[in-house]
């Protein structure tokens, strides 16, 4: 594995011989490391069933568990995807950015049925994160980028968190500091009469609703689904080594806590450890913190974090969609 850094101020990375080195790497069936501005994802040719096949060993994750493919613009994914009114209101309302759209697969797309789980779907994404773009542009393939994690973990937001995680069978990690968003990318299905919430993510459910003026749907997954129609829909997922217990009222010795605003739960004081995601009670903040902070408890050794109550409103409803996953009992 090798680990490069650039510093996304500037140009210049562009010019970097070792970029055109990693787009070859993607072409010749590599995983590669990226960042995005949801969380950092593990990209592959999403063309290539083989390079797909690689996703779904590194990350130990069922292959029944569809792909988002990245791709540079609404252009290129109108080549992948069947884009109805809404589709294209939403995508060009929110692209590029961290909203994913379920839409049918075209018969000309190149995508491959194992990043589709064999659906007759396809999950598109242009992303605002110029690295990944920079790759979708240059490679001029698709690219399936799961978060880069181990299948059901926490996801990632730094590069030393996928080295932790995935190591060895990355060829690159590219090191872009932390991401922006901190969280990944709402997702909507468009394949029927209904628009449908299928994850809750970094555009919020009001914001989406407001371009379509129609209520959305939730299809968020209460119970394991056999089929997932989109990523993030397992019920599981997202999950430390620790327990986790929601909306806690107070915290005991040797527990750790998870907080939220500027509030503090009975018993703070002799918690092991806090992690406070947003100190003014701000959900963007808290959103971009939200896996680093589990990551950080869970590295305590606590059997146990507790988590204050989040509002559900914005942001929270993402926030807690993965909260409630990461506290899920674990088969």
């Amino acid at each position: 594995m090798q680990r490069w850094t650039v510093d996304l101020s500037t140009e210049a990375w562009r010019q970097d011989p070792k970029a055109k080195e990693i787009c070859q790497t993607v072409l010749g069936g590599g995983l590669v490391a990226v960042p995005t501005e949801t969380v950092y994802g593990l990209a592959a040719d999403a063309t290539s069933g083989t390079a797909c096949a690689k996703i779904f060993a590194a990350k130990g994750r069922p292959s029944f568990n569809p792909l988002i493919s990245h791709l540079p613009s609404l252009d290129a994914a109108l080549h992948h995807g069947v884009f109805d009114e809404r589709a294209l209101k939403l995508a060009e309302a929110f692209w590029p950015g961290p909203l994913t759209l379920v839409v049918p697969k075209t018969s000309a797309s190149e995508i491959s049925d194992l990043a589709t789980a064999g659906l007759s779907t396809v999950a598109l994404r242009v992303p605002s994160g110029p690295v990944m773009r920079y790759l979708a542009e240059n490679t001029g393939r698709p690219l399936a980028a799961p978060s880069a994690n181990r299948s059901g973990k926490i996801s990632p937001t730094r590069a030393q968190d996928v080295i932790a995680d995935l190591g060895d069978a990355l060829d690159f990690v590219i090191d872009a500091g932390p991401c922006e968003v901190g969280i990944e990318s709402t997702i909507v299905g468009l394949t029927g009469e209904d628009v449908q919430l299928l994850r809750p993510g970094g555009v919020s459910r009001e914001a989406i609703e407001q371009v379509l003026q129609i209520p959305v749907t939730s299809r968020v997954a209460e119970k394991q689904p056999e089929a997932p129609a989109a990523p993030g829909m397992l019920t599981s997922h997202y999950a430390p080594e620790a327990q986790m217990t929601l909306e806690a009222l107070e915290v005991l010795p040797g527990e750790a806590l998870l907080s939220f605003g500027p509030e503090s739960l009975p018993g703070k004081e002799k918690a092991l450890s806090e992690v406070n995601l947003s100190p003014s009670g701000d959900l963007v903040e808290a959103a971009s913190n939200l896996f680093q902070a589990m990551r950080s408890l869970d590295s305590t050794g606590a059997k146990l974090i507790r988590v204050q109550t989040i509002p559900r409103f914005g942001l929270g409803e993402a926030i807690n969609d993965r909260l409630r996953r990461a506290a899920a009992p674990r088969g």
